[in-house]
């Protein structure tokens, strides 16, 4: 069985990976990547947070995504009972990127690993992890290729990006559930022939359909654009049929997709989606760290997906670069800490949309200008600006506040 020596073996080529292994390269060690799938591949997490350009600019993978002509996106619209909450990302509390990207991901991600393969990044395609042994923070970790092949890949330091692929968790036993509800998804990429009726493409439209269930309507620059479905089980087993015939159902339950995607074609046959929430107890170890969905993958709500693991992904580059050179690394401190600083900003709100507390604040009848402005940099990724206030008190500023507007409408 053959075997390899690289400073750092990468576990999946998403967009985690793919910015750790660049900054890890851009650093003068020598990286590899392993990739159970091959690109393109079709993944949700089609609208990015303009939070996720600084860390695809500091693994010098924007200027290749730039050149891909996808879509821009300056804000988020929510829509509610004919009520409309827009918000434009120039017009936030955190300085920062203002716009981004919508992307049909396959794309996107192929766009990345192009990029990595460029700069003389080895990517492995079709190649599983089977085992993993650690000595120290040394590993050596065998490998499956699609025909069955095996090597191993001798490293000084694992990051683990594999996503829903979940390698180290499952390998050792460190999984465990997610306090968010079990949900699922029905979704779509359609040809969007009504794009320009009452719609803007460069934002994405997020609507509350009832209590518990919402759709994604995301444009693309190729004329495509996607719509999903998002909602506890029971909203989806109320349709029968094929995958198609329930989906065209469902649009016709809502009139704001009725009206722009009744009869259109689709690009695919409607796909599901489900069980995503998940977490882990250990996201460092010796020898190892875990970055982007590997570590917890909250609810596409608020996209917060890419943006959690390309920040991951750059944080723990940069960690790993450091300790390979001899410096001390604090990962609990420098890591695991801002890393649950993202991920519970989000929860607040993911949790917060559910219950209808920050729908409330949406969908105000005289929104203030300075808080709407601190909620767009949320939504804008910007979730370890501890300057402001919706960031630092995140666990209880959603709820007082929307106690105080519906102690005024009650008034009212």
């Amino acid at each position: 069985m053959s075997s390899e020596k690289v400073d750092v073996l990468v576990i999946g080529a998403g967009p985690s990976g793919a910015v750790a292994a660049s900054i890890i390269h851009k650093h003068g060690l020598k990286v590899k990547v392993v990739e159970k799938l091959k690109f393109p591949r079709f993944v949700i997490g089609e609208s990015l947070l303009p939070r996720c350009m600084e860390a695809l600019e500091e693994a010098e993978l924007l200027e290749a995504v730039k050149a891909k002509g996808f879509q821009q996106k300056s804000g988020a619209k929510f829509v509610k009972d004919g009520k409309i909450c827009d918000f434009n990302f120039s017009n936030q509390f955190t300085q920062g990127w203002t716009w981004t990207w919508q992307v049909p991901r396959a794309d996107f991600d192929k766009t990345l690993t192009d990029e990595m393969e460029r700069k003389g990044i080895p990517v492995l395609f079709e190649t599983g992890v089977t085992d993993i042994k650690f000595n120290g923070s040394d590993s050596i970790t065998t490998i499956e290729d699609k025909d069955g092949n095996k090597s191993t890949i001798e490293a000084r330091f694992i990051v683990d990006a594999s996503g829903y692929g979940r390698v180290i968790p499952k390998l050792f036993n460190l999984d465990q559930p997610s306090n968010l509800p079990a949900r699922r998804t029905l979704f779509a990429h359609t040809v969007d022939v009504n794009r320009f009726v009452d719609e803007e493409p460069n934002r994405i439209t997020i609507v509350s359909h009832e209590p518990g269930v919402w759709i994604w309507i995301i444009p693309f620059s190729n004329g495509n654009t996607s719509v999903g479905f998002v909602g506890d089980t029971q909203f989806f087993d109320r349709f029968t049929g094929t995958p198609e015939e329930r989906f065209r159902a469902m649009i016709k339950t809502q009139p704001h997709t009725q009206r722009r995607f009744d009869g259109v074609d689709f690009v695919f046959e409607p796909r599901t989606l489900e069980g995503w929430s998940v977490t882990t107890n250990k996201f460092y170890g010796d020898g190892f760290v875990l970055t982007g969905n590997v570590t917890e993958f909250l609810d596409p709500i608020f996209s917060s997906g890419v943006t959690l693991a390309t920040v991951s992904g750059a944080t723990a580059a940069n960690l790993v670069v450091k300790k390979l050179k001899g410096q001390s690394v604090d990962w609990e401190k420098e890591f695991m800490e801002p890393t649950m600083q993202g991920v519970n900003t989000f929860r607040s709100y993911v949790m917060g949309w559910y219950d209808g507390t920050l729908q409330d604040i949406f969908f105000a009848p005289k929104p203030d200008d300075e808080i709407k402005k601190q909620i767009c940099s949320v939504l804008a990724g910007y979730v370890w600006d501890l300057n402001n206030p919706f960031v630092k008190k995140h666990d209880r500023v959603i709820k007082n506040l929307s106690h105080l507007i519906r102690l005024e409408e009650g008034a009212s």
